[in-house]
């Protein structure tokens, strides 16, 4: 092998030079390793009969997308398990795609129309869609290219897209076969409206948010003139479609009052005082406003007593002409006008200052306006139970476990399911109504005439509104598989096996897509749901726009690498815990990167041409040897472990302190002697312990850091066209070496008692010295003997005594445990006596004078009344420190002095 000065060259089989270079630059290789395995078709799958399937539906970015950490994180370990299974001998398949998030995308749309001083009604539905589509083709594919740089091994001959004519056929499908079974229905009730994207959204789509806010008193004054009643209200704008006021009919304060009649300040609108037990006798006066168009809870007390619904706000939360003199004000500039018009009134009796929930859309942060208003729905009570049934008896289990609480939960308490979305990119809904006879007609394609009344086409027309965007999301496992027809994909790779995903849409997602497997597919859509946490910054807060802390997974890439930030998304990470990202964790994985690229070169440049391990002689192996494949073979039982309980983080823990420690700092170290002298015995047997544990331990570290394994393994002597394809290590019986295991624990721990005590001494590590190791065990004393060589390797040990007793030793000698054994150093082995007395005795003059110093400021009276209180205390710490140390270092030179006498 020739050593190159910029790396190390290697002649292959048939002559071909490969040059390693002397540091690991991935920016050279990623793309071109990426290439290769497309190229070969690695990432494909098939339904084969002969292997068993894995496979993975990848949660679909949004079009509108850019790769960020929650993507980077959530793919990854995607991939992972991917490549893991796949190494294993599984048929694996990993199903990629994208969603079309109708209200991102429309609204990304309506912006730039806007900036062309256009509104989408300017253009009408046809040329909307037709800008819609032209901006998938144009961005849809960005965050693809993306996840490729990421290394995602996912089959993308598959790629999908939610609104694929296919999907979009299973999409109708669904809609029409709940729609004949009840199980959709179209009807007027309460929803949550979104001003700001402008359209209804379903009760998983709004987040709640404690925001300090005001109860406000106002007071309706009776009919009659004799008096009013007080009402507490938090939101004083909806006041103005008002059409009762209720009390508790337990109260007794309220008692006369039931059945009387109050006049609606500012409308004049004579509205009943009603008695329901919905009113909370504890809340602001224990009479309440009723407001049953602009509130869920005062719907359901309307409909119980037959109240008028008075709608005061359009769609976009701007008061309507029964709001009278507020017609045209936004919600919030109306309850400013109102409570003005209150207060001049005399009405407003007081305010109060109050802590509440308001309902925000996770979308665009808008507060949720309660309205009612006719929509679509899915009846959820009878999918939520089959739903819930496979989730308790286990065919879908949560990791972490606790996740099914939250699951639980959300279906347990589930209400109808809004689908209808005011928008126009989407699935429209297959609905179409009768202009003559208002009959609707569900059907996957326009009817070719009302089947009511004979109506022709002419006279029908289909429903505005598309599907909610989780609709089809619901529906991701099996409609990307080819259902509603028994394809081969569907019997061979459905049900899938792990979904991974982010706890923040359990409710959102997974359960509808439990729910819709079940209904439609006849099984639950997968057999695990691997939870992980959301990825925070290194002080724990939320990554966001707002706080500019946010950090793009490319820029990482582009400067560390893909392996480094795949590293730090990884290591030490548990299921279901947030993670903390820092730039520290990256520049570990990199420099972890750096060290197996070097440990691999020192292997590659001690290989000789020509190598051939077929003569290798397992007598020749020694206790390091042995102890190396002891230490791997426990590796690979430990990380497939934890690899089959989704334990990825901890598995590559393991693999980096097997690789960091035991293999690159002490077995290599251990070897080295061997490999230097050719006419060593043992010599091929160690270049062959070498090769085999870098190749093993790169399979092990494959599926997490994918780019620099490849690399590597390509220069290793295997019979394997890639690693990724290889076979994941077995675990062997015949592999374990439990003597020299606790041998080499024995001698490992007595070379870090010797580099502890030199350290602690102040010792350089060049200088020689003599090692007493004392044990009365002979087993001990046998290991300890054998070990002589490997502590005079790595502790830089002149002479190995081992003793049975410690009788003779002196007593100044330094001394520590080590695996049973107590290892002496004389103190004369360690220092230069006379040159220690001197260096002692200038420490102590000058503690001695900090020590002064210190007394003296402390004495000073002007400084304690004056001086903080925590730099008095500062002081006296330092003053307490110097006296501690005095005293140690004249014990120290006092021991020293009577050993010079």
């Amino acid at each position: 092998m020739k050593v190159e000065e910029n790396g190390v060259n290697i002649k292959d089989e048939e002559g071909k030079i490969w040059e390693i270079a002397r540091t690991y630059e991935p920016g050279r290789i990623e793309d071109k390793t990426y290439k290769r395995w497309m190229d070969k078709g690695y990432f494909g799958a098939a339904p084969d009969q002969s292997k068993k399937p894995f496979t993975i539906v990848m949660p679909p970015p949004n079009i509108t997308g850019q790769l960020h950490m929650g993507h980077a994180l959530d793919e990854t370990v995607q991939d992972i398990l991917i490549r893991y299974k796949r190494m294993l001998g599984f048929c694996t398949l990993w199903l990629p795609g994208t969603d079309h998030a109708s209200i991102a995308t429309e609204a990304r749309i309506v912006a730039a129309l806007a900036e062309e001083g256009l509104t989408k009604e300017n253009v009408g539905r046809e040329g909307f869609l037709e800008r819609a589509w032209k901006w998938k083709e144009h961005y849809g594919g960005r965050i693809v290219e993306q996840l490729k740089k990421l290394g995602c091994s996912c089959d993308w001959d598959r790629l999908s897209f939610t609104m694929d004519e296919k999907l979009s056929n299973a999409v109708k499908e669904v809609f029409i076969r709940l729609y004949k079974n009840g199980l959709i229905y179209r009807g007027e009730r309460m929803i949550n409206w979104c001003p700001g994207c402008g359209t209804s959204i379903s009760d998983a789509e709004v987040e709640h948010e404690e925001k300090e806010g005001s109860l406000w008193y106002i007071r309706y004054p009776l009919k009659d003139g004799s008096g009013s009643v007080t009402v507490a209200t938090t939101r004083p704008e909806t006041m103005l479609g008002d059409t009762a006021v209720a009390v508790n009919p337990e109260d007794e304060r309220y008692a006369g009052m039931v059945g009387r009649t109050v006049v609606l300040p500012l409308i004049g609108r004579e509205i009943p005082v009603i008695a329901d037990e919905y009113v909370d006798r504890d809340f602001g006066t224990g009479a309440v406003k009723i407001t049953p168009a602009h509130d869920p809870n005062d719907f359901e007390v309307g409909i119980r007593h037959d109240l008028p619904q008075i709608k005061v706000m359009d769609n976009r939360a701007v008061m309507n002409k029964a709001a009278a003199q507020y017609e045209g004000l936004t919600r919030y500039a109306a309850r400013k006008k109102i409570i003005s018009d209150l207060e001049s009134l005399g009405l407003l009796e007081r305010i109060e200052s109050r802590k509440h929930n308001v309902g925000i859309c996770y979308r665009c942060d808008s507060v949720i306006e309660p309205v009612i208003s006719e929509q679509w729905f899915v009846r959820m009570k009878p999918l939520a139970e089959p739903a819930l049934q496979a989730v308790r008896e286990g065919t879908v289990s949560f990791v972490p476990e606790r996740f099914d609480k939250i699951y639980f939960n959300w279906m347990d308490n589930i209400q109808d399911w809004c689908i209808s979305r005011q928008l126009w990119w989407g699935h429209r809904i297959p609905a179409y109504y009768c202009g003559r006879c208002g009959h609707i007609e569900v059907a996957a394609e326009k009817p070719s005439g009302c089947s009511k009344c004979g109506a022709g086409a002419d006279d029908l027309k289909q429903d505005e509104d598309t599907l909610d965007t989780w609709f089809s999301s619901a529906l991701w496992p099996f409609s990307t598989l080819g259902w509603p027809e028994e394809t081969d994909d569907l019997k061979y790779f459905y049900p899938t096996d792990v979904l991974v995903t982010a706890y923040d849409i359990i409710f959102f997602w997974v359960a509808r897509m439990i729910f819709s497997g079940i209904e439609h597919a006849g099984e639950a859509p997968f057999r695990h749901v691997y939870i992980h946490g959301l990825v925070r910054d290194a002080q724990g807060r939320k990554m966001s726009k707002s706080l500019g802390n946010g950090i793009d997974p490319l820029e990482i890439i582009e400067k560390y690498g893909t392996d480094a930030l795949r590293y730090a998304l990884v290591i030490g990470n548990s299921p279901g815990n947030d993670l903390r990202f820092s730039v520290e964790k990256v520049e570990a994985g990199r420099n972890f990167a750096n060290k197996i690229w070097n440990a691999s070169r020192f292997v590659l440049m001690n290989f000789d041409e020509g190598l051939d391990f077929s003569g290798i002689d397992q007598n020749n192996f020694t206790t390091p040897d042995k102890w190396i494949l002891d230490r791997l073979n426990s590796l690979i039982r430990d990380v497939s472990a934890n690899m089959e309980r989704y334990e990825t983080g901890m598995a590559l823990q393991k693999i980096y302190g097997f690789i960091w420690d035991e293999f690159c700092d002490w077995y290599i170290e251990l070897a080295k002697p061997r490999l230097y002298d050719r006419e060593s015995t043992g010599r091929l047997e160690a270049q062959y312990i070498l090769n085999h544990v870098m190749k093993m331990s790169m399979k092990l570290l494959h599926p997490f850091m994918p780019f620099v394994t490849e690399e590597i393994y390509g220069f290793l002597k295997h019979d394997d066209e890639s690693i990724m394809i290889s076979e994941w290590p077995v675990f062997s019986e015949k592999m374990e070496y439990p003597g020299e295991r606790g041998k080499m624990a024995a001698v490992i721990e007595s070379i870090r008692t010797i580099r502890n005590i030199r350290i602690e001494m102040n010792v350089p590590q060049a200088k020689k010295i003599k090692a007493i190791i004392v044990s009365p065990d002979s087993g001990i004393r046998s290991v300890m003997e054998e070990g002589g060589a490997y502590l005079a390797k790595l502790a830089n040990v002149r002479e190995t005594d081992v003793r049975e007793s410690s009788e003779g030793i002196p007593e100044d000698a330094v001394s520590g445990m080590a695996g049973g054994a107590q290892v002496y150093i004389p103190l004369d082995e360690l220092l230069d006596i006379d040159k220690e007395i001197d260096r002692l005795g200038k420490e102590l003059q000058g503690l001695s004078s900090e020590i002064s110093r210190s007394e003296k400021i402390l004495a000073n009276k002007g400084f304690l009344a004056k001086a903080p209180a925590s730099v008095v205390e500062d002081e006296k710490s330092k003053a307490a420190s110097y006296r501690e140390k005095y005293a140690i270092i004249s014990e120290r030179l006092g021991l020293l002095k009577n050993r010079g006498n």
